[in-house]
């Protein structure tokens, strides 16, 4: 028997409390909801969003293709998704749902938590798997970080987020639906993802102290004008200056730890063990996959728990720290590196060698998104292949560089190779002699 316990049943709250960011499903969260038979309801409920689409100050708007014409990434709504989930759950006969109840204690050791439900009697539970899921803030983590050898660490960034809202124009998407539309303003920027009702759900990241500055709703709206000005009208000036100040800026926090099991009688998944910052879109696929690859190795070691959860930690432990990394660079590429000429240049570059080279160059975003590549070997290859371009580019730029030289020269000079011979003079003289002399035989 499986029971689950929470302390919200989200299908009946009058309102969904805490983050509503809408969530990015991928390859690697649509194989995990596939296993369970629940792929094509969540994909139906999904908008596909083919590029990123770039907001400049100017008002002009530049795609940029997430991968091949057949690739794209669902927004999803966090809400619905967890109904679907609790309803899926639900049917299982060997499952019982406990809501209105809070992890109070944590024994991993005995396999007893301690909870404390609606009749406010702390009870005593016996498990034999104590599976920690229970988000950044994980009571099952805290009691593993008294045990000996476990590792932990925490970064709050500097930056916090604001959600609002685009509402529907005319009965639909005020903006192209199958984009993910961002804002970069180098320190800061803002993204929108379509939702089903024809909104968007706009998210504005910005450091705390810039939050901190726009006390009025005069401040809120001269800030949008000068940074975001042609979403001003989409949001709308009133709804734009009520909305900014309902809730204060949130939080964001990255979390790893080491390992994320203990013994045989517990272990950690999703953000309990890896809580990361949203920049990557991979934070529940990257949850989802815990659990396939929790599945795939319990069939493998039939079901023997003293076998799974060592290989659980040891073969999980480096894929999650490698999508905690990489989503903290991706901020800096999102909110900055877009504007870049440079950055866009090297996409394509990217795009091309995938086309020609399929199986042997495949940019980063494509493994960490569409593929099932292991986060870590995914880094590993990005760097390798990354050295290959540069070198490339480098070649290719000094080929470009001489060749303009010597038709500079070619088309200036009756004599061009002497002026070609003079560097190589210049070198094999001071080899022979130790000295320099910038005079030749042809330039007296």
């Amino acid at each position: 028997m499986m029971s689950i316990s929470d302390v919200l049943d989200i299908r009946v709250a009058k309102s969904a409390r805490g983050r509503s960011i809408n969530l990015a499903l991928s390859y690697r969260g649509r194989q995990a909801l596939k296993a369970i038979d629940l792929e094509d309801q969540i994909v139906s409920q999904g908008i596909p969003m083919r590029a990123r689409m770039i907001h400049s100050l100017s008002g002009k708007k530049t795609a940029i293709p997430y991968g091949t014409k057949s690739q794209y990434i669902l927004s999803i709504s966090r809400e619905n998704l967890n109904k679907d989930l609790l309803n899926a759950v639900e049917k299982y006969p060997n499952v019982k749902m406990h809501f209105g109840h809070r992890l109070l204690k944590c024994s991993p050791e005995e396999g007893v938590i301690t909870v404390l439900g609606s009749d406010k009697v702390p009870k005593d539970v016996t498990c034999d798997l104590i599976v920690g899921c229970d988000g950044a803030y994980s009571t099952v983590r805290s009691h593993l970080m008294k045990k000996p050898r476990f590792d932990y660490s925490q970064q709050y960034i500097p930056h916090g987020y604001m959600e609002l809202t685009i509402p529907p124009k005319n009965g639909g998407y005020a903006m192209e639906p199958n984009y993910l539309h961002i804002w970069p303003r180098n320190t800061f920027m803002m993204i929108a993802l379509p939702n089903m009702n024809k909104s968007f759900t706009c998210t504005l990241f910005m450091p705390f102290e810039e939050f901190e500055k726009l006390l009025t709703s005069r401040d809120v709206l001269d800030f949008f004008h000068k940074y975001f000005p042609d979403s001003v009208p989409l949001i709308g000036e009133q709804a734009l200056a009520q909305d900014f100040f309902l809730l204060p800026a949130q939080a964001m926090i990255s979390v790893k730890c080491s390992s994320f099991h203990y013994k045989s009688h517990c272990v950690l998944m999703g953000d309990a063990a890896h809580a990361i910052v949203p920049f990557f879109g991979q934070g529940m696929n990257a949850g989802f996959e815990d659990c396939l690859v929790f599945d795939e190795l319990m069939d493998k070691f039939h079901n023997d728990l003293s076998m799974c959860l060592p290989e659980f930690s040891r073969f999980r432990i480096p894929d999650d720290h490698a999508i905690s990394d990489l989503s903290m660079y991706n901020y800096i590429e999102m909110r900055s590196h877009v504007n870049s000429p440079l950055f866009i240049f090297q996409k394509n570059i990217e795009r091309f060698l995938h086309v020609i080279m399929p199986s042997t160059f495949i940019p980063l975003y494509t493994m960490v998104t569409f593929s099932r590549i292991r986060y870590h070997e995914a880094v590993l290859r990005w760097h390798r292949q990354r050295k290959v371009i540069n070198k490339g580019v480098f070649f290719f730029g000094t080929l470009i560089a001489m060749s303009s030289a010597y038709l500079l020269i070619r088309s200036t000079s009756p004599r061009p190779l002497d002026y070609l011979r003079r560097p190589w003079d210049w070198v094999t003289n001071f080899h022979n002699t130790g000295y320099v002399s910038l005079q030749t035989p042809w330039s007296h």
